[in-house]
């Protein structure tokens, strides 16, 4: 396998993670680095000892021929869109970009130029969730028939130096958490045909309670409670809670109802985790794990025990796709649907009425055991 080299713009809090974590994975090589602001290029490139340049350079870099889109949300289409322009694939974090019309544009741009675009969420890829991919399609439970998904908290600024724009348009606990919940329940139950929404707003204001801002009131200028209805074209009904005016719930994160049996999802937040199945008598008993590689805890104890933590593992299969002219997993059509179904359940939200998609993907190829470690370094 040719190793493809990689560049990374946005070196914010989210960049530690995709340098620390590249080495694990074969084929790629993170070479440099770009910021618009160049100490934090220079400290990051210091840190994990590549190449800091500027954005500009790095685009036009002979030796990088994939770009990943760490910038803000809110510069993830205007980035990605000169990343496609400079002639590289692009693989962009989580929202690919904040609305449809955005998605649609760097889609028709991508396919002029036959170059590919990838995007975050990759958990979905996870040891824990690609087992439940299995049993699902095994038909462990029966036909999914129904289903909850649960992604609340107090909200960002009781934790996070820098919060403002968790509470302006483009962010929201469904832009900003949701996709990962979205994303994970369209690789396992298909696309989504509508959904409808009830949204609102606790406050009009947040009080920042982390260091250094602590006390500082922020404005809220987008829902942060939202309860939506998702119909599925496999007929299938999942209600989903994105709440960040909750203190607390019990709550799983995701349940799927069969007609044979439920399955218990873990946090798609996250790679790996309990699963749980119960039969047709409601009996619920622990699904021994299976040995995926990408389901091995590696890092990390926060009193609970180590995290399976693989990101970079989309962007991996990305340049295996490319190497191998297949399609890859976490792909352009799979989050533009995602980004659609985000943005309708709040304009769903605003309207009042349900909102049928207006596109529409294919369920990403599982991505079992064999297949995932043949990813790894």
């Amino acid at each position: 396998m040719t190793t493809t080299g990689v560049g990374l713009i946005g070196c914010g809090n989210i960049s530690a993670a995709y340098l620390r974590l590249a080495p694990l994975f074969k084929g790629l090589e993170i070479r440099a680095v770009a910021d618009i602001n160049p100490d934090m290029a220079r400290a990051r490139a210091k840190e994990f000892g590549v190449e800091a340049r500027s954005v500009d350079d790095i685009l036009a870099s002979d030796d990088i021929s994939v770009i990943v889109n760490l910038t803000i949300p809110a510069a993830h289409y205007e980035v990605s869109t000169r990343v496609l322009e400079a002639g590289k694939h692009v693989y962009s974090e989580k929202p690919l970009v904040l609305t449809l019309d955005e998605a649609k544009a760097l889609a028709d741009l991508a396919r002029s130029k036959n170059l590919r675009v990838g995007s975050a969420p990759d958990t979905f890829l996870g040891g824990a969730h690609q087992q439940v991919r299995a049993l699902i399609d095994d038909g462990a439970i029966g036909k999914v028939v129904g289903g909850t998904a649960h992604v609340m908290s107090r909200g960002m600024e009781h934790w996070h130096p820098n919060p403002d724009f968790f509470f302006l348009p483009g962010a929201g606990p469904v832009l900003d958490i949701g996709p990962y919940y979205i994303t994970n329940l369209i690789q396992l139950l298909g696309p989504i045909a509508r959904v409808g929404a009830l949204t609102s707003a606790a406050t009009d204001t947040r009080t920042i309670l982390s260091e250094p801002r602590k006390g500082e009131t922020i404005p809220v200028k987008t829902p942060t409670n939202i309860h939506a209805l998702l119909e599925f074209k496999s007929g299938a009904t999942v209600t989903l809670g994105a709440s960040w005016d909750v203190k607390a719930h019990r709550h799983a994160p995701m349940e799927l109802y069969g007609t044979e049996g439920t399955l218990f999802v873990p946090d798609p937040n996250f790679f790996g985790g309990l699963v749980e199945q119960a039969d047709e008598q409601g009996t619920i008993s622990p699904v021994t794990a299976w040995d995926h590689p990408f389901g091995r805890p590696n890092e990390g104890d926060d009193g609970n025990g180590k995290r399976a933590n693989y990101r970079m593992a989309g962007l991996a299969d990305m340049i295996a796709g490319l190497q191998a002219s297949r399609p890859h997993r976490c792909s352009l059509e799979l989050a533009v649907h995602a980004v659609d179904a985000m943005t309708s359940i709040l304009v769903s939200g605003e309207k009042g009425e349900f909102i049928t998609l207006s596109t529409t993907c294919e369920r990403p190829a599982p991505l079992g055991p064999d297949e995932a470690a043949a990813l790894l370094a």
